[in-house]
């Protein structure tokens, strides 16, 4: 089976790579194919994956190339994992919403609005080199911001599903403080891409969430850097992404202090390359973890697993809503639970959700379909409305203002630009 990741010059990929070595019994793979046009990445990437698989005794070969086409034909699968102009553009968006205001990440508020505007047609135009070149290949999406991605990948008829660690990572949390195998644990989570909650952890089929809360409230709270109180009084645990939304101000006082996630991870980026060149470095190095993305690698070999053996279990991905949230349109893209067969990923039924929750849901759905229009047709009016949509900017001024800063930012990536 050969599988292309897409961005395979990510420090990443060796954390992906260590999931195939470990769990080769799930998977029967073949040909692995690491695809990116940034050679002095995809060399020391490259070199790492065969030293690694190697040592794991895992019979697969590992191809580097930077032409789409030759990476992509004939596969069973493709993973995206790309950020389109690298971690200086990510630094852009964690700094510049700072000087109105507004909190400064990567895949929400106005930060995650640049990012999906350089992403989807990038992501749109490898898809369709996909299709043309591996017709039958399921795309898996973990390029961020994740929803967004996804939502125009299947709004173009594309085989997709979307990933994220952020469920695979709470289920292994609750696992560790119940002291059982993860696999006797499922997650009543729900939401959408970075804004999810937890609403019962089921343990054998039995709820037991009010007892984790009770026990390790205060270790969840701290993983989530939101007060005890508040994980207390919700009887659920929300993601960590909804810090950006129930601490907005907060983060942005620290954000203007701290050093960007940007400039950490271009250093540890740089740690990282230069220890995969190193051919005498054989295992995936325990400075990855500093990386993110903990449990990426079982999650994407759990779901690969699944759509090609059919399996017809339980997996968190994104996935049409099709009626599972009825307060939101069939083709809205949600984070849920979803049965994986070969035929994709069906969303099960979900508790209905809470207002609390339900309205915060909504509104960043509406924007999410603002953000896709943007990203696809361009224009500052589809910018601005899109940012005023969103529940962490919504000041028309701000708006205007994010808008005039984020378009000069992102010039060389939005080509819609040059036509002013």
């Amino acid at each position: 089976m050969k599988l292309a990741v897409v961005g395979g010059g990510s420090t990443y990929t060796p954390e992906l790579v260590d999931g195939f070595a470990r769990l080769r019994e799930h998977l029967p793979l073949t040909e692995l194919v690491l695809v990116d046009p940034a050679a002095e990445r995809l060399g020391p990437v490259a070199g790492m994956a065969r030293r690694m698989l190697r040592a794991a005794g895992h019979p697969a070969t590992v191809t580097a190339t930077g032409d789409l086409r030759e990476g992509v034909a004939g596969a069973a699968v493709v993973l995206l994992q790309l950020r389109v102009g690298g971690q200086a553009a990510r630094e852009v968006d964690e700094t510049l919403p700072l000087r109105c205001g507004c909190v400064g990440q990567e895949t929400t508020g106005a930060g995650g609005l640049a990012k999906a505007l350089r992403t989807v047609p990038v992501v749109l135009d490898i898809a369709e080199v996909i299709a043309g070149h591996a017709p039958d290949a399921w795309i898996v999406d973990f390029t961020n911001p994740v929803g967004i991605v996804t939502r125009a990948l299947l709004d173009a008829g594309h085989r997709a599903i979307g990933l994220c660690n952020v469920a695979i990572g709470f289920q292994r949390r609750f696992a560790a403080m119940l002291g059982v195998e993860p696999s006797r644990v499922s997650l009543g989570h729900v939401g959408l891409n970075h804004l999810t909650w937890v609403r019962s952890v089921h343990l054998d089929g039995v709820d037991v969430l009010p007892g984790l809360i009770g026990r390790h409230a205060q270790e969840i709270a701290d993983e989530v850097r939101l007060p005890v109180e508040l994980i207390t009084r919700l009887g659920a645990v929300p993601s960590y992404y909804l810090r950006y939304f129930y601490a907005h101000d907060l983060v942005v006082a620290e954000q203007r202090t701290e050093p960007s996630r940007a400039a950490q991870v271009a250093d540890l980026e740089k740690r990282l390359l230069d220890l995969y060149a190193d051919p005498g470095v054989t295992v995936k190095p325990a400075l990855l973890e500093q990386r993110g993305g903990a449990f990426y690698s079982e999650a994407a070999v759990a779901l690969i697993a699944s759509l090609l053996g059919d399996r017809g279990d339980t997996q968190v991905v994104n996935v049409r809503n099709d009626g599972v949230l009825p307060f939101l349109p069939d083709e809205a893209v949600v984070e849920v639970p979803a049965r994986i067969t070969a035929s994709g990923a069906a969303p099960l039924p979900v508790a209905p959700v809470e207002p609390l929750y339900a309205g915060l849901v909504a509104h960043v759905s509406a924007y999410e379909t603002l953000a896709v229009e943007a990203a696809l047709r361009g224009g500052r009016e589809r910018v601005a409305d899109a940012l005023l949509a969103h529940p962490l900017i919504g000041q028309e001024h701000l708006a205007d203002e994010l808008t005039a800063l984020l378009v000069e930012a992102n010039r060389a990536h939005l080509p819609w630009t040059e036509a002013r």
